[in-house]
């Protein structure tokens, strides 16, 4: 009786980490070739879902054409051979691999990647159908109790049989059971067939078999025979108790048979069923949608061949824009052609060369734009400068501009600048040329440089091509301003127009709603597998995309907002192509710099006309007018140019510092001389005041000093005067004096026309003054005028004459000090120190001069009091004596000096004679004693008393003779 099969019928398979293990099938027990059933494969019956690869839309979905998939009979475990023993731990894996090797056993089998995962929801809906029988069952089973017992026992009885087929087995040795037994090898011969039993010495006769040897040979084959029986045994009852399972693999077998039939039948009526539905509702419907798709296609093919033969007229519009100068357009149209030739028509294969022949087209315009604009430039900037200041052909500058930015030529400031250097070369030739013409004196033809020809031209001629060549310069600059304005304003135009451009597409990014254009590319997608039978699927993508955003537009919204989310191409062609926002403020200042260098430059080209001019030094021969003429129409060009360009050029103030520097020297050299000339010839001498001077010192009464405030009222009857009226004060001078006053109001007025040479003038002037207070030492205290003039004597009244004008020259330092500080910068009124020392030098000279006086008067007391005795008459001939130069001494400087300084002088003089007569009495030996020399001694101080006060302005003075007297011994 055959045991219940304990194991299901169908193999499960092994599942290690994660992957699919399959048992290998032993073959039938006689696995012949000739016998094996050939694999074949049954038609597919699973439809192959699409999954949007090239192959899936080109064939379409199929249900019936599918062969590749893993049917039953791709396995590749032998179905028998698994039935025979479906418990693997139990299965002794010997008697297998005899035949077919140990590999046999455990073999690792990839899954097939045809199968999909099996998860626990695949079985959901069988569980729930068999849930009610599975109840069922179990209910059944609680009914009937018996068949577990029964189950139970039989499986006793299993396990009895197996333990003593265990023990059967064992008895035969582990020799017959090794995999590697094989009778051919001697060993196995030998431990199988023990001939050392057969061999030994028997009874019988000689060479044949003992009745021992066939005992023993019998007994083996019957050991052999139990073995074989046990084996059988064995076999037989795993056999048996796996019958059930052998007749349900068979029934199974035949059941499966036919279900296959039933379903290849359902399969059979399905295609006919779904052959019916693809020629009822499908072939029409679809047959619509690619007659759409075609004659979109259509559409698509017609729209190309009129775009190819608008890109096949570029060429010649192209060279139409060019013959009318229309750069920019021709440009535009370059462009947009060569975007459509790499987006639209790209791999036409007609158009292969048009490219190429664009760009060289392009770099043939980039060059003639710049000969046009360096053509532009060199006609505007050369010609006449008086003719009309508006700017021609603004808009073809226009044009230009935008077309070298456009192609990023952004050098083109370069090319302008260089003619406006060969344009500023030209200025200077043709002001020379022009002036030459009406001046005769000069001959072209001798002298042709420009340096020699100015050179010989008189100052005023020179003066007046100068002040033409500034003319030229201002207006020059005036027409360089306008165009680089024009120049600026383009510019300012592009930088505008690449901010909102920025700025536009920023805000459309921000306002994308990037869900609805998934949403929107998903139903296009969708539309595009459905409706599409062919390799073009990015052709319908793009289709579709090109119909919404042609949607979009003629609903007003932006392309950047429509469902392609592609911006437009061609603007942001155009914009890729200008200059970024840096390079374009780059060129901005660029602008302003050049215009600062066109200043710059003709500054130097007037420093080169000034240059040429002084170098034989006529311009420090010049008068101070003159030169005054030239620093105003130096100063006033520089400040036009200043105010015109917004730059402080230096070069030409430079150059008229220089030539001031020599101006002045020259200016203080001649005065220097002069005033040494006047001063070798001065007498010393009271001079008349002429009524001009008075005049010129008069309107310096406020302070103001300048030349040109001077009146020039009344006739050639004016008288001069013997003083010079100065405040109400009277100033008895010389003659030089008075050239002195006016020299250095002629200082200061050139100051005031040149205020750059202040610095420079003090200095001179602080020379000028130390020369006449030195020189003046020199001949009246140092007696030169002796020599130099021929004077007999230094007298009194020289020396008085010459402090009072010394006093004049201080009174007028003050006023000098406070013009010169008014005109000097901060960081130079240190300079004005040198005042301080004049004064001091001057206040030391006076101090010397009037010691002087003083000495000359003490030496005629010294020489007359020696004399004097203490005697009748009275008074003596000493004091008449001394009182007669008091009176000589008072009418020389009375007249000259102030009152206050004629008692001053007049009381040292006193002072002196106090002294001499003090020794004098002394050494006479005469004393305070009431006696007669002393009654004479009276007398004589009386008469000197009396005779002095009645001398102007000396009243109060008199000898104290309390301090003439020795004490008494």
């Amino acid at each position: 009786m055959a045991a219940r099969p304990i194991s299901s019928p169908v193999p499960r398979p092994a599942v290690r980490d994660g992957l699919f293990r399959k048992e290998r099938d032993p073959p039938s027990p006689c696995p012949s070739p000739s016998r094996r059933r050939p694999t074949r494969s049954l038609p597919d019956v699973c439809p192959k879902e699409p999954t949007g690869d090239g192959r899936g839309l080109r064939e379409g979905p199929s249900v019936v054409s599918e062969h590749d998939r893993w049917t039953v009979y791709s396995s590749k475990v032998n179905l028998p051979a698994a039935l025979n023993d479906p418990r693997l731990a139990k299965r002794e894996s010997d008697f297998f691999t005899k035949t077919w090797g140990v590999d046999f056993a455990e073999t690792e089998v990839m899954p097939s990647f045809c199968l999909s995962n099996v998860v626990p929801e695949h079985f959901s809906a069988y569980l729930q159908e068999s849930a009610q029988r599975e109840r069922i069952h179990q209910r059944c089973k609680t009914l009937c109790p018996i068949k577990d017992d029964i189950v139970e026992a039989v499986s006793s009885i299993s396990t009895n049989q197996v333990e003593k087929s265990r023990a059967e087995l064992d008895q035969v040795p582990k020799i017959f059971l090794k995999p590697d037994f094989a009778l051919d090898e001697p060993s196995t011969f030998n431990a199988v067939l023990p001939w050392s039993h057969f061999n030994g010495g028997g009874g019988g006769g000689g060479g044949g078999r003992s009745s021992r040897d066939v005992a023993s040979s019998k007994l083996l084959q019957e050991k052999l025979s139990h073995y074989l029986d046990v084996v059988e045994v064995s076999i037989a009852r795993q056999i048996s108790l796996r019958s059930e399972a052998f007749f349900h693999a068979m029934s199974s077998q035949h059941e499966l048979r036919d279900r296959l039939k039933e379903t290849q039948e359902a399969v059979a009526v399905l295609r006919r069923r779904t052959a019916a539905i693809d020629r009822v509702m499908c072939q029409g419907p679809l047959a619509a949608l690619r007659a759409a798709l075609t004659r979109n296609n259509c559409v698509k093919l017609h729209n190309k061949l009129k775009l190819m033969a608008a890109v096949h007229q570029t060429q010649p519009t192209v060279q139409l824009l060019l013959s009318t100068a229309e750069f920019v357009g021709a440009l535009e149209l370059i462009a947009t052609t060569k975007e459509v030739l790499q987006q639209e028509l790209q791999g036409v294969h007609s158009f292969r060369h048009l490219g190429s022949q664009l760009c060289e087209l392009e770099k043939l315009i980039d060059k003639m734009m710049v000969e046009d604009f360096s053509m532009y430039a060199r006609s505007e900037l050369q010609r006449s400068l008086r003719d009309d200041t508006q700017l021609l052909e603004k808009e073809r500058l226009q044009s230009l501009v935008f077309g070298l930015l456009r192609q990023r030529k952004l050098d083109f400031l370069d090319i302008y600048g260089d003619e406006m250097m060969a344009a500023a070369k030209a200025i200077v030739s043709q002001c020379v040329a022009e002036r030459l013409v009406s001046i005769d004196d000069i001959d072209t033809e001798v002298v042709t440089k420009l340096a020699e020809q100015m050179r010989l031209m008189t100052f005023l001629q020179w003066f007046e091509l100068l002040k033409d060549v500034f003319d030229c310069f201002l207006l020059f600059l005036h027409r360089m301003k306008a165009t680089l304005g024009v120049i600026r304003s383009v510019v300012l135009e592009v930088l505008e127009s690449n901010q909102k451009i920025s700025s536009v597409e920023k805000s459309h990014l921000e306002h994308q709603q990037p869900h609805e254009a998934l949403v929107t590319c998903g139903d296009v997608a969708e539309l595009a597998y459905l409706t599409h039978d062919g390799p073009f699927i990015s052709d319908a993508l793009h289709a579709a995309n090109a119909h919404q955003a042609r949607d979009a537009t003629s609903s007003g919204m932006p392309a950047a907002e429509s469902g392609s989310g592609e911006p437009n191409v061609m603007s942001n062609t155009a914009g890729d192509m200008m200059p970024s926002d840096l390079e374009l403020k780059r060129v901005l200042n660029n602008i302003q710099e050049l215009l600062h260098a066109a200043s710059d430059v003709s500054h130097d080209r007037c420093v080169k006309i000034l240059t040429a001019r002084a170098k034989d030094g006529s311009l420090e021969r010049i008068s101070s007018a003159e030169f005054v003429d030239l620093s105003v129409a130096v100063e006033s060009f520089a400040k036009a140019t200043e105010e015109l360009c917004d730059r402080r050029s230096v070069s030409l103030r430079g150059a008229l510092q220089s030539q001031a520097d020599r101006f002045v020297h020259r200016f203080h050299e001649e005065r220097k001389t002069k005033l040494s000339l006047l001063l070798d010839n001065e007498r010393w001498k009271q001079a008349e005041v002429p009524a001009e001077f008075q005049e010129l010192v008069d309107s310096m009464a406020d302070g103001t000093i300048a030349l040109a405030a001077r009146k020039a009222t009344g006739g050639d009857d004016r008288k001069p005067g013997d003083f010079l009226l100065v405040k109400g004060r009277k100033y008895a001078v010389v003659g030089t004096v008075l050239l002195l006053i006016r020299i250095f109001l002629e200082y200061c007025q050139c100051v005031n026309d040149i205020p750059a040479v202040a610095t420079d003038m003090l200095t001179r002037l602080a020379d000028l003054l130390k020369h006449f207070n030195s020189r003046s030492c020199q001949l009246v205290l140092g007696a030169g005028a002796l020599q130099v003039v021929g004077l007999k004597t230094i007298t009194t009244k020289n020396l008085a004459l010459a402090s009072r004008c010394l006093q004049l020259v201080m009174f007028y330092i003050p006023v000098i000090r406070r013009h010169f500080e008014s005109k000097l910068q901060p960081k130079h009124l240190s300079v004005l120190r040198h005042f301080d020392h004049i004064t001091k030098d001057y206040n030391d000279h006076v101090a010397e001069i009037w010691a002087k006086l003083v000495a000359i008067m003490d030496s005629v007391f010294e020489k007359v009091l020696t004399k004097y005795e203490v005697k009748a008459p009275m008074p003596s001939s000493c004091f008449r004596h001394v009182c007669k130069q008091m009176v000589k001494m008072h009418e020389a400087i009375n007249d000259l000096l102030p009152a206050e300084q004629t008692q001053m002088l007049f009381s040292r003089i006193n002072g002196s004679l106090k002294m001499n007569l003090k020794r004098q009495l002394a050494r006479l030996a005469v004393v305070n004693d009431g006696g007669p020399q002393h009654g004479l001694v009276v007398v004589d101080v009386a008469f000197y008393t009396e005779n002095v006060q009645a001398l102007k302005n000396l009243e109060t003075l008199d000898l104290n003779m309390a301090e003439i007297w020795e004490q008494k011994r």
